[in-house]
């Protein structure tokens, strides 16, 4: 086996090591200034007022508290 250092190869894997810097940095800078699309969130605004007819189902739900049980029926056995 030749020794790398001796036969002038170090500067070929040096010179590819650079080229593919060089293509890194090039890919980021291309993508960098031609990406000219702004992403925009729209701000979300939660709606804190409190409507009658929620209300109404709240009153609801705190007098009769067994309506809810209604509508689910427990299985006789665990699977």
């Amino acid at each position: 086996m030749e020794n790398p250092f001796e036969n002038g190869h170090i500067k070929n894997y040096i010179l590819l090591y650079a080229s593919v810097v060089v293509i890194m940095v090039l890919f980021f800078i291309a993508t960098s200034l031609f990406n000219e699309e702004e992403t925009k969130i729209a701000k979300k605004v939660f709606n804190t007022e409190v409507k009658a007819s929620q209300a109404e189902e709240k009153q609801e739900k705190e007098q009769n508290p067994h309506a809810a049980e209604a509508k689910f029926k427990l299985l006789k056995e665990a699977y």
